[in-house]
């Protein structure tokens, strides 16, 4: 589909419950509520799921707009999900649209928007946005955490020209970058910082430094007083080591279970590696989950990574 059939159905239709993914992050939770705030303002009733995840992410955008209960929704919109694995916990339904810059999608939903050249999430909510009802200050700082987060403040290899150029249109109609970047980007909790000391003493290096892994445990979380909400974006810590091309983080669920996130400069594809477990996502940022021990999990990604380079 395209913005202007996106924009078609939303005006014809009412009653709209919006889904985030599992394990919701900035780009899913700023698209989404963008998108609430712009069809409430059209007239439209819509809601957000209540992710029972949100309050490990940034719940402050999600609580003007979640769903009372009992609410009868009549179209559902999922929001920066390639799949249906990645329902939030509790969610029983199908997806009347979806909305997603994921290659790796689906199509399981019956109408999709799908944009895979977009950094995130947010920049095609934006052009929604401005064909339903245009940019204002508030929409504006929703977006401008969803085009932000995904791309770590402008710095990931997914950060294009047309990137930089919406959140410069964004930060035109309004947003807050300042405030925004200084709460996303340069406030951490005590237990973050103390969970970061000791996910960086322990780094794991193959292909002489080209692939660096970092395993988060639970007895690490237990150490630093850390919950949920203190590993956002931990991915990014062992991709910042000079003469890294792919780093891998690998949090502990269980002692048979992990949840990995991989990213990688472009030679190795992120995508093709956690498609094996059954994962995806985008060339040069993916993750799947792994049924197996941590360091296990890192010695097999290890290898086949390895074959990559070759």
């Amino acid at each position: 589909m395209t913005i202007g059939e996106t924009a078609a159905v939303l005006r014809e239709n009412n009653d709209y419950l919006i889904i985030t993914h599992l394990r919701p992050d900035g780009d899913t939770m700023g698209s989404a509520s963008a998108l609430c705030y712009a069809l409430r303002k059209i007239g439209k009733t819509a809601y957000l799921y209540n992710n029972p995840q949100f309050e490990d992410s940034y719940p402050w955008l999600a609580e003007p707009y979640l769903a009372p209960e009992g609410f009868n929704a009549k179209y559902i919109v999922c929001v920066d999900m390639a799949d249906e694995k990645l329902f939030p916990e509790g969610f029983k339904g199908t997806a009347d649209l979806c909305i997603d810059h994921h290659p790796s999608n689906t199509f399981y939903a019956k109408n999709t928007l799908l944009w895979p050249e977009k950094a995130s999430c947010g920049e095609i909510v934006m052009e929604l946005v401005k064909e339903l009802c245009g940019l204002d200050p508030e929409v504006s700082d929703l977006l401008y955490v969803a085009v932000s987060t995904d791309t770590g403040c402008f710095v990931y290899g997914n950060t294009t020209a047309e990137t930089l150029k919406a959140a410069a249109e964004l930060c035109f109609a309004g947003a807050r970058n300042a405030y925004l970047n200084k709460i996303l980007f340069r406030t951490s909790s005590k237990a973050r910082l103390a969970l970061e000391a000791l996910i960086l003493s322990s780094f794991l290096y193959f292909h002489e430094g080209k692939t660096v892994i970092s395993v988060v445990t639970k007895e690490m979380l237990d150490k630093a007083g850390a919950q949920e909400k203190d590993c956002q974006d931990i991915a990014a810590l062992p991709g910042r080591v000079e003469g890294a091309f792919t780093s891998v983080t690998i949090k502990e669920i269980d002692a048979n279970s992990c949840k990995v996130s991989l990213r990688t400069n472009g030679i190795v594809d992120a995508n093709k590696v956690c498609a094996v477990f059954g994962g995806g996502g985008h060339k040069m940022a993916s993750g799947c989950t792994m049924d197996m021990e941590a360091y296990k999990a890192a010695k097999v990604l290890a290898d086949i990574i390895g074959g990559e380079y070759k």
